[in-house]
C-alpha cells in the first residue's frame, strides 16, 4: 500500500494514522487510514459523514484504541484527500450514492490484505450511516454496528422533499448538478461561516474550535456545501433505504434531543423496525455525539464500547 499524507496541527498531541491510498475498480483514488491499538480483540470500520476526513477521526481513533479496538478509515469520494469528481472541488459532489459501495468495497480489500484483528464492527456517522445501512444490506462482513445520527432522511428545514427533489433534478437538466444547492452553504466550508452559537453539530466549544482550526489550516482536504445531484441522490438514496429490510444483526442507533440535520423522523421509524437495535436517545447533543461536551460523548461512546464487547462475546 503506498504511503498518504495525514495532517497534524502544531502542538497535537492526537494520534496519527498510518494513512495509504487505494484505488476503487472505477479507477478513483481513495485516502484510508488505519489507527493500530496492539493486540486489538476487534476492529471498528468507521465510515466518515459529509464533508469529513480522516484526520476528524483521531480523537475518536485514541478512544476506540485504548479500548482495544483497531480503527479502519477512509476518506469518501468526493471528499478529503480522495479524488475530487468534477472540475470544482469545493462542493460536496457525487453522481450516484451507490458509487460509495465502491469505496467500501476497497475498504473491506484493505482491512482483509492488513489482517485486521476481528470481529469486525461498523461505526457510522451522518452520511456514512447511509452508505453503511446499505452496506450492510450488500453483505458488510462485521458483527454488529453503531449509527451516529444516521442519515437515513435529510431535515429540509421546512422544504418539502418532493420540492426539494424537483429543484435539483431541474439544476441537474440545467447543467448546474455540479453546482452547490440553495442554502447548502456555498463552496467554502461551513464551520469557516457559521458562528460557533448558530452550529448544528456541537456544544463543545474546544472541539468547535478544533473543527475550525483544520477547516483554516487544510482548506484543501475541505469541502462546501452538497452540490444539486448530491442532494437530489440523496434523497433517491433514502427513499430506497426506507424500503429495505433489516439487517440480521445488532445495532446501536444515536439520536441527539438537538438534530437538525438529518430526519429523526426516518431515524425512529427505523430503529422501531429493525428486531435487535436500540435507539439511544442523547438530551443536549445536536449532530455529532462524538464531538459533544465530554459527558454526552462519554455516554455514547461506552455504549458503544458495551454493543461491541456484546456482539464479539460467544
Amino acid at each position: 500500500m503506498t504511503p498518504a499524507p495525514f495532517n497534524t496541527l502544531p502542538g497535537d498531541p492526537l494520534p496519527m494514522a498510518r494513512a495509504f491510498w487505494l484505488r476503487a475498480e472505477d479507477g478513483v483514488r481513495l485516502r484510508a487510514g488505519h489507527w493500530a491499538a496492539g493486540g486489538a480483540s476487534g476492529t471498528v470500520l468507521l465510515f466518515p459523514g459529509r464533508t469529513e476526513y480522516l484526520e476528524k477521526y483521531a480523537e475518536v481513533a485514541a478512544d476506540l484504541n485504548a479500548a482495544g479496538l483497531d480503527v479502519l478509515a477512509l476518506d469518501w469520494r468526493g471528499q478529503g484527500m480522495s479524488d475530487r469528481l468534477q472540475d470544482n472541488v469545493r462542493p460536496g459532489h457525487i453522481g450516484s450514492f451507490l458509487d460509495y459501495q465502491r469505496d467500501v468495497v476497497e475498504m473491506v480489500v484493505a482491512a482483509q490484505d492488513l489482517d485486521l484483528p476481528r470481529p469486525w464492527h461498523l461505526l457510522a456517522h451522518s452520511m456514512g450511516g447511509a452508505i453503511g445501512l446499505a452496506a450492510l444490506n450488500g453483505g458488510l462482513p462485521v458483527a454488529s454496528a453503531v449509527f451516529s445520527s444516521p442519515m437515513w432522511g435529510i431535515d429540509l428545514h421546512g422544504i418539502p422533499e418532493a420540492l426539494a427533489l424537483a429543484l435539483a433534478t431541474a439544476m441537474a437538466r440545467l447543467g448546474r448538478g455540479g453546482h452547490p444547492a440553495p442554502r447548502s452553504g456555498g463552496e467554502e466550508s461551513f464551520v469557516l461561516l457559521d458562528p460557533f452559537r448558530d452550529n448544528l453539530l456541537t456544544h463543545d466549544g474546544r472541539r468547535w474550535g478544533r473543527l475550525v482550526a483544520e477547516a483554516a489550516a487544510w482548506r484543501d482536504i475541505s469541502i462546501g456545501g452538497a452540490s444539486n445531484d448530491w442532494l437530489r441522490e440523496a434523497i433517491l438514496e433514502c427513499r430506497r433505504l426506507a424500503t429495505l429490510p433489516a439487517p440480521a444483526l445488532p445495532a446501536l442507533i444515536a439520536l441527539g434531543d438537538g438534530e437538525r440535520i438529518v430526519s429523526p423522523r426516518a431515524i425512529r421509524s427505523r430503529a422501531a423496525g429493525w428486531p435487535g437495535a436500540r435507539l439511544l436517545e442523547l438530551d443536549e447533543c445536536r449532530h455529532e455525539p462524538m464531538i459533544e461536551r465530554d459527558p454526552v460523548r462519554d455516554r455514547f461512546l461506552q455504549a458503544a464500547l458495551a454493543h461491541f464487547a456484546a456482539a464479539a462475546s460467544p
